[in-house]
């Protein structure tokens, strides 16, 4: 059994930070649960550009507002408590809090921990990814 306290995470190298955006993977590939977790912020007044080519996510609104683009289909949708939106086909998508937003994420394949988005939006491969002290083959 996997117990950790969300105040704990984000006080570890388990946070992640940018300018737009503050995460706390509260499980990840390590784990070996299939999928990472995650609670972040994106803050309000900025524009998240996102394209996960790597990962398939979903995403739980708990608290603040904004709206999320599908680039693809050209539609735009209201961001808000209780929304989900889950990013199946690996959608080019901007989001847009009005208000900070607090979400839950899911991440399939779950990632290692301390990933930022590249110059495309996305994730790199878990295959790609060197965590502090491995090596690679």
């Amino acid at each position: 059994m996997i117990v950790r306290k969300l105040q704990a995470v984000r006080k570890s190298d388990r946070n992640v930070q940018s300018k737009q955006w503050d995460s706390a993977r509260l499980l990840l590939k390590d784990d070996n649960m299939g999928f990472s977790f995650h609670v972040t912020t994106m803050y309000a007044g900025e524009e998240l550009h996102m394209h996960y080519q790597n990962h398939l996510e979903a995403v739980l609104v708990l608290k603040g507002t904004g709206t999320i683009e599908d680039l693809g289909a050209g539609v735009t949708h209201q961001l808000a408590p209780g929304v989900m939106y889950a990013l199946n086909a690996h959608d080019k998508h901007v989001v847009r809090p009005v208000t900070d937003i607090l979400c839950a994420c899911v991440f399939n394949p779950p990632v290692t921990g301390r990933e930022v988005h590249d110059e495309s939006g996305a994730y790199p491969a878990a295959a790609n990814m060197v965590r502090e002290g491995e090596l690679t083959s």
